[in-house]
């Protein structure tokens, strides 16, 4: 009877056990290994690494290319994620407007959605192809006789970075304007009705109904795309690689090219550990979000 009682308590942690080890595999142990790692010199490249303590870190903020990366990657994550809200909450504004038809509106979602659908691989390789000096961007300029036409879109040090942003922010707002669409169609018709009476204009009706209706969402896709963002390698390095002369080159970049260029493990497990440490926190806070909606 005891026996019986036993099994049926433990069925749901049976359930739970081989996803619970895939976790701890593939996940937990390795972030303990690249944690352990930033502690050490010489990190899997030597038999005997030496315990340095925080000398990693003491070096990884007097180096000048870590500062770089990470000044691009805070302007390219704070542009996305500023860009993703205003584009997703148009996009879904007009979507959600009386002004399209039932058609339309199914046409308009499909096409707006396409650049979510599309993998970072072939992102890349479309927006690459299209800024190439002889792309069809530099061809629609030359409609334009007082604009340059013979941009270097990816090979220029002052439109490098910017240009990734754009890419990721057009590639990125979907995700945006369908969550915003849901919270839109879950706003009760009557607050509307009833600030019409009241004399309250379209754009009052935004602020003070609209948005503290959505707040909740907009800060959870905020949070997760925060998160998403700060860690975005693909698009990047297939792009431009972090160039020309480290110009587009983001925290994950320079992770990528510690260890597999220069082979400085300790580094790079150093300077990823700062970066767990930052989705961490900005985990936390998602959670507690998440909590407070449910609540």
């Amino acid at each position: 009877m005891n026996l019986k009682r036993i099994v049926k308590k433990s069925t749901p942690y049976r359930y739970l056990f081989p996803t619970v080890l895939l976790m701890v595999v593939f996940l937990v142990i390795p972030i303990c290994m690249v944690v352990s790692y930033s502690f050490v010199d010489k990190a899997v490249v030597s038999k005997t690494p030496e315990f340095v303590g925080f000398a990693n870190y003491i070096e990884l903020l007097k180096d000048s290319k870590f500062w770089n990366a990470a000044s691009n990657t805070i302007v390219f994550v704070l542009v996305s994620v500023v860009a993703h809200i205003v584009l997703g909450m148009v996009f879904a504004q007009l979507l959600n407007s009386k002004y399209f038809k039932t058609g339309t509106k199914t046409i308009a979602r499909v096409v707006y959605i396409l650049p979510w659908v599309f993998t970072a691989s072939v992102v890349a390789i479309l927006w690459k192809l299209m800024l190439q000096p002889s792309g069809i961007i530099n061809y629609l300029l030359s409609f334009m006789p007082q604009i340059n036409n013979k941009f270097e879109w990816l090979s220029n040090r002052d439109l490098s970075l910017a240009v990734v942003c754009f890419i990721n922010i057009w590639c990125g707002y979907p995700f945006y304007m369908v969550s915003i669409l849901a919270g839109l169609q879950g706003v009760p018709g009557d607050l509307y009705e009833s600030a019409a009476i009241d004399g309250a204009t379209t754009v009052k009706s935004f602020w003070h109904i609209t948005i503290p209706q959505l707040m909740p969402i907009l800060i959870s896709i905020a949070m997760l795309d925060f998160i998403w963002t700060l860690q975005s390698f693909n698009v990047i390095w297939m792009l431009t690689g972090g160039g020309p002369i480290n110009s587009s080159e983001m925290l994950s970049v320079y992770i990528y090219k510690l260890t597999f260029q220069k082979l400085d493990y300790s580094m790079a497990s150093t300077t990823a550990t700062v970066l767990l440490i930052v989705c961490v926190i900005f985990a936390i806070f998602y959670v507690r979000q998440q909590k407070k909606v449910r609540e």
